[in-house]
């Protein structure tokens, strides 16, 4: 596919992340038509400094053949979505979490492959600098093998974005996919980055406090891995005040302990001798992430060439959220469901 001139994005939804997505955009290709899918009912938008091009359905929204679609609105409504633009060749970018549930995943993941299309899942996590240098010394060896994780996020959600009400919001409502599993998603994202699929998921969680949502509010799951022997604890809640995001990796012969508010690490070791090391990598302007993900998505589209989160990826972190969730809800340990099993 040949992009048009000027290129055409399409960009689903116009929430929060919607407009960050196309303030973007617009500062990564200035030349180019992006027109937004949205409902008939919503509101006008006056706040991105343009007037904003609309189409109302699918069906004109593929009309107009764009040259890629940015999906930005609740994810129960991606998969479908992605499917109808797959199936007409154009690539897309979905907003994590990739869905709420693993149904359409094999079909669209098919029709992605037999198309040759750029899907790609928008972890924005994994630009960060500061946990893209965590990694590479857990990769590196620093600590040496890492036995156990003990990896937290939490942030009270009406304080979440505080312009809002949070009663109207995504992450407090089930039928938009919203609770903690899937809006905090990018902590399961990142610890599957590092370290693979786990074999066995198991979890507990609910609500506990008087939050005017229909989720849940607390969870803790564990991850348990084989080869080689690991166990990874993992908190998620929209309870925390002040917020919190951190994550301790405990190896064989020390401990790296990142904060992701603050920007830092440290690494303490005892071999050869007792080291202790404070690293702090700053992130001056946190929209850099989204600038980078989006910067590389489009690379992507315009070679025609490969994505660092692509699609299988997205569905690996479902499959993990799947097996969370059903844990949750049976009171077992479960394993992640294969990929020919979904249905």
């Amino acid at each position: 596919m040949s992009l048009s001139s000027p290129p055409h994005y399409l960009i689903a939804s116009l929430g929060s992340i919607g407009k960050r997505h196309y303030r973007n955009l617009r500062a990564l290709r200035p030349q180019a038509v992006i027109t937004v899918l949205r409902r008939p009912e919503s509101e006008p938008v006056t706040t991105l400094g343009e007037e904003i091009a609309e189409v109302y359905s699918i069906e004109a929204a593929l009309a107009l053949k764009p040259d890629a679609a940015i999906l930005a609105g609740p994810a129960p409504t991606h998969v479908a979505l992605a499917q109808r633009f797959a199936e007409n060749g154009i690539p897309v970018f979905v907003e994590k979490p990739l869905s709420h549930d693993l149904v359409g995943l094999t079909a669209l993941s098919r029709t992605a492959n037999e198309n040759g299309l750029a899907v790609m899942v928008a972890y924005n996590l994994r630009y960060n600098k500061a946990l893209v240098a965590v990694r590479e010394q857990l990769l590196r060896g620093t600590i040496g093998n890492v036995l156990a994780v003990r990896a937290e996020v939490g942030q009270y959600l009406p304080d979440w974005r505080p312009d809002s009400n949070y009663r109207d919001g995504v992450s407090a409502n089930k039928a938009l996919g919203g609770g903690p599993l899937l809006e905090l998603s990018h902590e399961i994202d990142f610890l599957y980055w590092i370290f693979g699929m786990p074999q066995r998921v198991s979890g507990v969680g609910g609500r506990f406090s008087d939050l005017d949502i229909d989720v849940e509010d607390c969870i803790e799951l564990c991850f348990e891995y084989d080869s080689p022997r690991r166990i990874i604890s993992l908190h998620l809640d929209f309870l925390q005040r002040p917020a919190a995001r951190l994550c301790k990796f405990i190896g064989s012969i020390g401990t790296l302990t990142w904060d992701a508010l603050e920007d830092t690490f440290v690494v303490e070791t005892v071999e050869p001798t007792l080291d202790r090391k404070v690293m702090r990598v700053p992130t001056d302007d946190r929209n850099q992430m989204y600038i980078d993900e989006l910067s590389e998505f489009l690379a992507a589209v315009e070679s025609r060439g490969d994505v660092s989160i692509p699609l299988s990826q997205g569905i690996d972190v479902m499959r993990i959220i799947d097996a969370a969730a059903r844990s949750i809800a049976s009171g077992r340990t479960e394993a992640p469901k294969a990929f020919e099993d979904f249905l």
